[in-house]
């Protein structure tokens, strides 16, 4: 056992594999390895078992994106959607966060990201080029899509993500719109409460 770490090697081990996930700090992490630790072995057997069949079974959807264990995901599969209508988001979690406030039945595209120079993340990174051959399959299939909506976080990174889809994706076809700006600057979609998404989806602006 080392100093810095006092633990047996593989307690050490879970708390550096719990400190290392979004959100989680030192001190919760030797918590949540404890917890672990004393939970019933069949407890703690369920989540290693969630983990790793998530990893086995998780594929991204072949049309928008969105995490899926089939190839397509519920909502390109879903007949009753408006496939001419795509809302653009960062992040599967943003998609939940506009399924939960309820209102659109459109469907979306999950960039998987956003515009991130610092951190060496371009449009090569995130699926831009896929969300353009999208939209030319749909023009050539002879159901177009009528509108993109651009749905990013209220970030800096988020509205220039924004401001370059809008200039891509001038001339494609579709009308492209942004969400009202009723969402405070700074926030995140996933925390921003079900009533401010429906009035921001609703109360859009067109880009294009």
């Amino acid at each position: 056992m080392s100093e810095e770490y006092p633990y047996p090697p593989s307690i050490a081990a879970l708390i550096e594999e719990f400190a290392g996930l979004p959100g989680i700090g030192r001190r919760s992490a030797e918590r949540i390895a404890y917890h672990v630790l004393a939970a019933p072995r069949d407890e703690a057997m369920r989540l290693a078992f969630a983990i790793r069949d998530a990893k086995k079974n998780i594929r991204a959807c072949t049309r928008c994106f969105h995490v899926t264990e089939t190839a397509l995901c519920a909502f390109c599969a879903d007949p009753t959607r408006d496939a001419g209508t795509v809302c653009v988001v960062e992040l599967p979690r943003d998609l939940i966060a506009f399924e939960k406030a309820g209102g659109y039945r459109g469907v979306y595209h999950v960039l998987q990201g956003r515009l991130a120079p610092a951190d060496g993340i371009g449009p090569e990174q995130l699926r831009v080029h896929e969300l353009r051959m999208r939209i030319n399959s749909a023009s050539d299939s002879g159901a177009p899509i009528r509108e993109i909506i651009l749905a990013m976080n209220p970030t800096a990174d988020g509205d220039a993500t924004a401001a370059y889809l809008a200039t891509e994706l001038a001339g494609t076809g579709p009308v492209v719109t942004r969400l009202a700006r009723g969402l405070a600057s700074g926030t995140e979609i996933e925390s921003t409460s079900p009533s401010s998404l429906r009035m921001a989806l609703e109360g859009r602006k067109g880009m294009i």
